[in-house]
């Protein structure tokens, strides 16, 4: 049976600390502060890059160079017979292509999966392949499970201001300007591959009714019904931590039973949509 090694990138919201535990590998992310190259959880911590936000430094996300991520498999198959690598969403950055083309150096050792997920989903991703690596699959079995399940998922994400999307171009000035005066809270989705307008909520506990209707819905709808023994259920936030802890409480109302995992929400994220955000999303269990 080939020994099968696991690798995500920080996107995932996995810890270094964490992947020791788990027994597989986080790529960290590379920021770019004021032009100056930081690692996510390695040189630059989650309050780090809040307080750099805060003070208007120049954040940019980047892509990890081939080399990092070729050095990482390199060292990886010394000791695994084959790597699979989930990183984050094709359609959020171009890091999944570019794997996708090292590996084909690699003679099928390495099996990119492009799943679309982000985030806790990514995470889940990252788990369910740990689960299917035990049951003896081998890595190009695994990623032809976790692209067949790429769909079985789904995000949502209210915002705390629009500054952020308008900064980094990717809604435009006049929409922005419109939210920030009429202080709404605007409900984004993540339906596999791109960051999509969803709603727009007066206020945060309008968004958070829209969010877990929304949900509800996909479950019933996409998913088989609300059923605790067949779907994760996940909370993210660029650090909202109290909000988050809030939220659990009125989901659990919503969806009583439920496990229910909290993470912060990667910087990569969290650059494009700054502080002060809060999202739920499911993923089918496999």
């Amino acid at each position: 049976m080939a020994k099968v090694g696991i690798i995500t990138d920080s996107n995932s919201g996995i810890t270094q600390r964490q992947a020791d535990e788990l027994g597989i590998f986080v790529l960290p992310m590379p920021f770019m502060v004021n032009e100056e190259t930081f690692f996510e959880d390695i040189s630059l911590s989650q309050e780090e890059f809040y307080e750099r936000l805060a003070n208007g430094d120049d954040v940019v996300t980047s892509q990890p160079s081939p080399e990092s991520v070729m050095n990482l498999w390199d060292k990886v198959l010394k000791e695994y017979d084959e790597i699979v690598h989930i990183p984050m969403s094709s359609g959020l950055s171009g890091s999944c292509q570019s794997a996708m083309m090292l590996a084909q150096d690699y003679d099928g050792k390495v099996q990119v999966v492009n799943n679309q997920r982000i985030s806790v989903t990514q995470r889940q991703s990252v788990m369910d392949a740990l689960k299917l690596a035990e049951q003896g699959k081998n890595a190009a079995e695994i990623k032809d499970f976790l692209e067949k399940d790429k769909f079985n998922s789904s995000i949502y994400i209210m915002l705390d201001t629009l500054y952020y999307l308008k900064k980094g171009g990717r809604i435009t000035p006049a929409a922005a300007a419109l939210g920030t005066l009429l202080k709404l809270k605007p409900v984004l989705q993540i339906q596999g591959d791109k960051l999509d307008a969803f709603a727009k909520a007066r206020t945060t506990s309008q968004g958070k009714t829209i969010m877990m209707n929304a949900i509800k819905n996909d479950m019933i709808n996409r998913f088989g019904g609300v059923d605790k023994d067949k779907i994760w259920l996940q909370i993210a936030h660029s650090h909202n931590e109290a909000a988050a802890a809030v939220f659990k409480e009125e989901l659990l109302e919503v969806f009583p039973g439920f496990d229910v995992y909290t993470d912060p929400l990667s910087l990569s994220i969290a650059c494009h949509i700054g502080p002060g955000s809060l999202a739920v999303a499911c993923s089918v269990k496999i």
